[in-house]
């Protein structure tokens, strides 16, 4: 159940971070091109929307934490296995927990610097150039995220010791649509019409 919720969290999280920043974005290229329009001049130049770039880095560099993270959990990052692959399912196993358990002390030990640079931060009066937002919130996604993919090697490795199986990611796949109805609404595949 908690594991299900946070499934979720990471994912509304994720979902929300790239349409905000999207959202952003497309407000400050309307406002720059906007504001050359001799009309609108006197009242868009009024509004400072020299924030947005900055909002929108940080948003994005929040989703990339968080996005790794389920990139671990659902089997979408690039791995190199196909030497592996040969290998017999004993030496394979052995390989795919050493990197799996690699790379949760990897992403440990930067969660934990990372934790250790915000807490030094977060007792400053550093704030972001424009937002003026405290640093320490922005460099807050380093441990969070790093803390959370850590999470997720753990339960990839621990689930691939269970099972033998890997997180896989099926590109043709879209949640909500089962495969019967997949099949009808491809236009290309008209094996199931016109056959007799």
């Amino acid at each position: 159940m908690i594991l299900k919720i946070l499934d979720r969290l990471e994912e509304w999280l994720i979902a929300f971070l790239i349409g905000a920043a999207t959202l952003v974005i497309f407000v400050a290229v309307v406002h720059r091109y906007a504001s050359g329009i001799p009309i609108l001049q006197d009242y868009l130049l009024q509004i400072d929307m020299s924030w947005a770039q900055e909002l929108c880095i940080y948003m994005f560099v929040w989703m990339a934490k968080f996005g790794a993270a389920y990139g671990v959990r659902t089997g979408i990052h690039v791995g190199v296995d196909v030497l592996i692959n040969r290998f017999g399912d004993r030496l394979r196993g052995g390989f795919v927990v050493f990197g799996l358990l690699a790379g949760a002390l990897f992403t440990g030990v930067v969660g934990t610097m990372g934790a250790s640079f915000v807490w030094s931060i977060a007792h400053t009066d550093e704030v972001s150039p424009d937002l003026e937002v405290p640093m320490w919130l922005v460099y807050l996604a380093i441990p969070c995220g790093s803390y959370l993919m850590c999470f997720r090697f753990l339960q990839v490795a621990w689930s691939f010791l269970r099972t033998g199986e890997l997180p896989h990611h099926d590109i043709a796949h879209v949640d909500g649509v089962d495969e019967a109805a997949a099949s009808e609404l491809h236009p290309l595949d008209l094996s199931h019409k016109g056959r007799s």
